[in-house]
């Protein structure tokens, strides 16, 4: 990939796949700008990561809608030029639909539809203006299966995303630019924490769980190279066959089942 053309936007960098892209970039040689609500994480991976190559922390939470018009401004003052978006930000809110408030729900649509295509509109002449830009969209293998319960927003938020990527890829293709939806099962990262199911998650057999850092290569190989859609590990690779050709009826059922097991729904 070229190196050290342009910076790489990471939002959500201060944690999790976040901060195993803004690694994996950094170990490639791409200078870096991240973002997060936690200024302190992000200061401390700016220290682990500046010795290699240039890093900008701009904190930002993403729930407040001017955070992303604000957060452009800021990257835009930085006089660093951008070749990579990676929207990253994101969390899940757990329990049925209502066991929260709507303001809750507000705001997560916020950080994950709102802010994410805020943003990249936002930043898109730039990428353009570059000639080869590149948008990583992590979204989820949530957005390729049937919804589980539980899921009210989040599965639907993710399949946002990775419309919106198939959409931006197409229309950006004249000017270089390639779009990708890094789509990833459950990955070992502070996800679960923030949401409550550690306990209920660890029940998952081994094989279905990712490294973040193996997300990350997958996600950053895949835009390179102008792939759309992306599901990093095989075993994923195999259920997202076997959901487009089961019935809808049978993988309903199974959800179904899985969701009583393994997620808090109350």
């Amino acid at each position: 990939m070229p190196q050290a053309r342009g910076h790489a936007l990471v939002t959500g960098a201060s944690s999790g796949i976040g901060t195993a892209i803004a690694r994996e970039y950094a170990r490639r040689g791409v200078p870096l700008v991240l973002t997060a609500r936690r200024e302190d994480r992000l200061q401390a991976l700016a220290e682990e990561l500046g010795g290699g190559v240039d890093v900008h922390v701009v904190p930002a939470d993403l729930a407040d809608p001017a955070a992303p018009r604000s957060l452009a401004a800021k990257v835009e003052a930085l006089g660093v030029p951008l070749r990579v978006l990676v929207n990253n930000a994101g969390y899940g809110v757990p329990g049925r639909y209502l066991r929260s408030d709507w303001a809750t729900h507000a705001a997560f649509l916020q950080v994950m539809v709102g802010a994410v295509s805020e943003l990249t509109w936002r930043l898109l002449p730039a990428l353009r203006a570059c000639g080869d830009g590149r948008i990583l969209n992590v979204a989820s293998f949530a957005a390729l299966v049937p919804s589980a319960d539980g899921q009210t927003l989040y599965a639907p938020a993710k399949a946002f995303m990775l419309r919106f990527t198939e959409s931006l890829a197409l229309e950006n293709a004249d000017a270089g630019v390639h779009a990708t939806a890094l789509c990833p099962g459950f990955t070992r990262s502070e996800f679960h924490d923030v949401t409550g199911t550690r306990a209920m998650m660890s029940r998952l057999p081994k094989w279905m769980w990712l490294d973040a850092a193996d997300v990350a290569r997958a996600g950053i190989d895949a835009v390179e190279r102008g792939q759309v859609l992306v599901v990093p590990g095989a075993a994923y690779r195999l259920l997202r066959f076997a959901s487009k050709h089961l019935p809808d009826r049978f993988v309903l059922r199974r959800m179904a089942r899985n969701s009583a097991r393994i997620r808090s729904i109350d």
